[in-house]
């Protein structure tokens, strides 16, 4: 993440090891400063999807509880320019942490919250078909999503996705139409 030099995407329900871990709040926002773009998608709390996730894991009410102290802790860059936050309703059967051309991909084994399950790290290469798949996911619950305080893209509308091209690419034959 602080080797990231043009965009940070992050698509989860809690995403807690960010805020544990990480001085999440401070990195983006220097990132931002150095206009790498950054965009959050947190879980929805109030969604029937974060709910039975909870349900699932066996930590009914700890999940919410967690969103709703991270969408607390991102109020502070609410007014960032170049950081734009965003909940979600989703059924998430993956979280992505997409940093340049890197994405890493934990996905979410029935029962297990995300920190036990595994995580494959992909590099964006021509030709490559995974690390598109993942990003064109991330951009469909991106455009549904519902921004959160302000407006962050310093142009008073939501920034736009940063691969447009995937946005609007076919589908790999190998995935329905």
């Amino acid at each position: 993440m602080v080797g990231a030099r043009e965009a940070i995407d992050v698509l989860v329900y809690a995403g807690s090891f960010l805020f544990e871990q990480y001085d999440f709040t401070a990195t983006i926002t220097q990132k931002a400063a150095q206009g790498v773009r950054v965009r959050i998608l947190l879980g929805d709390e109030t969604s029937p999807a974060v709910a039975l996730r909870a349900q699932e894991e066996a930590t009914t009410g700890g999940l919410q509880g967690r969103i709703q102290l991270h969408r607390r802790y991102l109020r502070q860059v609410h007014d960032v320019r170049g950081i734009e936050v965003r909940t979600h309703g989703t059924t998430l059967y993956n979280s992505l942490f997409r940093f340049d051309q890197d994405m890493l991909v934990n996905g979410h084994a029935y029962g297990a919250p995300a920190g036990e399950s595994p995580v494959l790290h992909l590099r964006r290469v021509p030709g490559g078909r995974m690390w598109d798949h993942y990003m064109r996911s991330f951009e469909e619950v991106w455009a549904s999503a519902r921004s959160e305080g302000g407006s962050s893209s310093g142009r008073g509308e939501p920034a736009p996705p940063f691969a447009v091209e995937l946005v609007t690419a076919p589908p790999h034959p190998a995935e329905p139409a």
